[in-house]
């Protein structure tokens, strides 16, 4: 063992808890996004997204049949 070795610092700890935080906040930010989309189209039937035209409200209820979802 040498008394002359240089302190080290331990930048991989800090590198991993950096990476598991932004690994969460992408995980919650995509559920997130996901329960929104999964309200739009399920839930909503049309009322939060009839403000945007007809284009995308008829591809929402398109989207309620295709996952089986009962609309009228």
């Amino acid at each position: 063992m040498s008394l002359h070795t240089a302190p080290t610092t331990d930048t991989t700890a800090a590198q991993a808890a950096a990476t598991q935080t932004r690994d969460w906040l992408i995980a919650s930010g995509a559920a997130i996004l996901a329960l929104i989309a999964l309200y739009a189209v399920f839930i909503d039937n049309g009322s939060l997204i009839s403000a945007t035209g007809s284009y995308l409200h008829e591809f929402a209820h398109d989207g309620r049949h295709l996952f089986g979802a009962p609309c009228h």
